[in-house]
């Protein structure tokens, strides 16, 4: 049996992965980026599918972000390994001894991702939590996540994080809140349960939870960090402001592109944010424009402390 631990509440970003022109990853411009949001104090993925663009990524490549993401951010705040589905085992096994060699502080182990054959047993998905948790030599978090076509049992994740100690939280992105009432209700006084995207925010808080991933924090982590800054504080009219003003920017930022337009609108207002790199191709002037009206709409400038586009 674990000795029984007292997950804290935070929130993640799931950092983008800047390129160049060339398709390159830009290094330097990683840097920047990594060090404005270690200095919001927010916790950092690195290499995600979706805004860290890492089904583009080469293992070399991969490897190498989280050397610059340890480098940049380690000991400040908590730096941590994405990556994408896997479709086997030693898949997920790999990454994550990239992921230990690299010298981040944990990394995910995503769910499964069986492709066409969507229908997956419990006993499938235990046999390969088990074979992959095994060989694990740092810390994790287990993802559930619907895009995969199923969800993790409560009781298996809450088997998991009993039988190993080095399972330290669960990622649940999923619209069934029953199910992440479940999650916490089995997990929660062990592992830190949280959500993929702000949408969910204050209902996993209420729920026991504690806190959420989101892109988001590539604009504006201090906004993401403030939500749970402030429900720690009992200040909940400043949370609830905050959390407004999040779900607002997060509901405009996907409706004009998602990773697309943050990235240009980062560029715009001269942060480091870098190219898409293809297939993905760069959004269209209108929806930025839309997405910076937005920001200076909502005075995000003033939260983040810099100053708003021209």
């Amino acid at each position: 049996m674990n000795e029984v631990t007292h997950p804290e509440r935070g929130t993640f970003v799931i950092s983008l992965t800047p390129f160049d022109r060339a398709g390159a990853i830009d290094k330097g411009a990683f840097r920047a980026h990594l060090a404005r949001l270690r200095d919001s104090g927010i916790g950092v993925y690195v290499g995600g599918s979706g805004s860290g663009e890492g089904y583009t990524l080469t293992p070399a490549e991969t490897a190498s972000l989280l050397e610059i993401a340890v480098d940049e951010l380690k000991g400040h705040v908590p730096v941590r390994a994405m990556g994408v589905e896997p479709r086997t085992a030693s898949q997920m096994s790999e990454f994550l001894r990239m992921a230990h060699d690299c010298g981040v502080d944990a990394a995910q182990v995503y769910s499964l991702d069986v492709g066409h054959d969507v229908v997956v047993t419990p006993e499938e998905i235990e046999h390969y939590l088990t074979d992959v948790l095994e060989t694990a030599s740092l810390p994790v978090v287990l993802s559930t996540h619907f895009s995969v076509g199923y969800t993790v049992p409560p009781e298996l994740l809450k088997r998991m994080v009993s039988t190993y100690p080095h399972v330290v939280g669960i990622n649940v992105t999923h619209p069934d809140l029953g199910y992440l009432a479940r999650v916490i209700g089995a997990v929660g006084d062990r592992a830190a349960v949280m959500v993929g995207g702000p949408m969910q925010g204050l209902t996993v808080l209420a729920l026991g939870g504690h806190g959420y991933l989101s892109a988001d924090g590539n604009i504006a982590p201090k906004l993401c960090v403030s939500v749970i800054d402030r429900f720690e504080a009992g200040d909940l009219a400043g949370m609830m402001s905050a959390f407004g003003t999040l779900i607002k920017l997060f509901g405009v930022s996907l409706e004009c592109g998602g990773t697309r337009v943050v990235k240009a609108a980062l560029n715009r207002l001269g942060f480091p944010g870098g190219e898409m790199r293809l297939p993905r191709l760069a959004v269209e002037d209108a929806r930025l424009d839309r997405l910076l009206a937005t920001i200076e709409t909502l005075g995000i400038a003033g939260i983040e402390g810099w100053e708003s586009a021209p």
